[in-house]
């Protein structure tokens, strides 16, 4: 059995995403950068705005960190009280939508750079120093999630992928169309009606929430999956089925 957290910062991040696309359009025009596109605002990573930012992000990924290890504890301690035999093991713990220093290889030449991954995780190859010893010869997990009522897979890291994407890939299925359009083509008690024909239990605050996450309003992960197999970005290694599904 699989127990798999997709969650991040409790809408921190999205918060420092808000205030930093107003903050570094202003730095933008400050120091003279033509900007193409509103979302690829930016500044220099040593002004003032860019070690903020820099900062920020750091600040969202270790709360979102944070946040998985404690939910990881109250899982773990649920399933040794239900089966007192179980023994729960951390597979991955990796993160989405981030900014990191990292050192890759640009025209043949080594250079650390800011790696931003919006939509993506990243997904070494086997021999990066940063893998920790136990995935070293297999790759980095990708770890891509489906919707409730669809698999998930775990993929592995190549080496292909780490010299074309920087080492990146999808983490998940991604949606097709909007939470607001989901709430307005899907009832949530028929959504879990509907999930419960096919074995598989959904728990949530709401109906509405429900809604907004029905299996329709994502991709077809399978094809996902199979884009990113297909192009070496990453190789698939395991195809998990839900039973049980909470949303918070």
């Amino acid at each position: 059995m699989v127990i798999s957290f997709h969650c991040g910062s409790r809408a921190l991040g999205h918060q420092i995403g808000m205030d930093y696309l107003q903050i570094l359009a202003q730095a933008s025009k400050k120091y003279n950068i033509p900007i193409r596109d509103k979302e690829l605002v930016c500044a220099p990573i040593q002004s003032e705005e860019g070690r903020n930012y820099f900062a920020a992000m750091s600040a969202g990924i270790n709360c979102a960190l944070a946040n998985r290890q404690v939910i990881a504890h109250l899982a773990r301690t649920a399933f040794e009280k239900v089966f007192p035999e179980a023994k729960v093991e951390t597979l991955y713990d990796i993160s989405h939508n981030t900014c990191k220093i990292e050192e890759h290889e640009v025209n043949g030449e080594k250079r650390k750079l800011y790696i931003h991954r919006k939509g993506a995780t990243r997904a070494f190859g086997p021999g990066r120093k940063e893998l920790p010893k136990d995935y070293m010869k297999a790759g980095q997990p990708v770890l891509i999630g489906g919707s409730m009522g669809t698999y998930s897979y775990i993929l592995a890291g190549t080496e292909h992928g780490t010299s074309k994407t920087f080492g990146s890939a999808c983490h998940g299925g991604g949606r097709r169309m909007s939470r607001k359009k989901a709430k307005h083509k899907w009832f949530g008690e028929k959504v879990i009606q509907d999930l419960a024909k096919k074995g598989i239990i959904v728990k949530a605050h709401s109906y509405a929430g429900v809604a907004e996450e029905a299996p329709g309003a994502y991709k077809d992960v399978r094809e996902v999956v199979d884009s990113v197999h297909n192009a070496g970005l990453a190789v698939k290694v395991v195809r998990t089925r839900p039973i049980g599904t909470i949303k918070g």
